[in-house]
């Protein structure tokens, strides 16, 4: 089983990079994970919505490029499905039993992710109407997928 999570942006400050590298090693008693940055683009404040099409667009071709044929992929997207940590970890562990070995996860950039990324997508997931910043999302993410492995091997985790 491999997790990739790829993720538009860096992650700059240590303390982000090393929340990130405790839940990715948490998590690779179960499963390989990768997570793989794709650069951002520029985008000033103020964009049409042309430019701001033209920015999803060019930073989508970036992630597809990152999906190999035959990936589960999960769109992390505002408009997606909300699921409770049951809800996924058993869709987790539906895509597993049904043979998907690679499981990847997209979180976009600021202006969200492109027509392309979200058509590819097996499912589109959200966690919630708050806003969060790309870094702290990418913890929140990682920690769900640690609880979902947690709860499909019969573990106890905090509730």
């Amino acid at each position: 089983m491999t997790v990739k999570l790829i993720c538009v942006g860096r992650l700059k400050e240590k303390f982000y990079a090393d929340a990130c590298a405790e839940f990715k090693k948490r998590i690779s008693r179960f499963a390989d994970v990768n997570i793989i940055e794709v650069s951002d683009e520029r985008a000033p404040e103020q964009l049409s919505a042309a430019e701001m099409d033209q920015v999803k667009r060019a930073e989508g071709e970036r992630i597809l490029a990152k999906v190999a044929p035959g990936d589960y992929l999960i769109a992390m997207d505002l408009k997606g499905k909300q699921l409770t940590s049951p809800e996924m970890a058993s869709r987790l562990q539906g895509i597993m039993n049904s043979g998907g070995s690679r499981i990847d996860f997209v979180i976009g950039g600021s202006l969200g992710l492109s027509y392309e990324v979200l058509q590819r997508a097996d499912l589109r997931l959200c966690f919630g109407k708050p806003t969060f910043s790309h870094q702290i999302f990418r913890i929140m993410l990682l920690e769900q997928i640690y609880r979902c492995f947690k709860i499909i091997n019969n573990e106890p985790y905090h509730k």
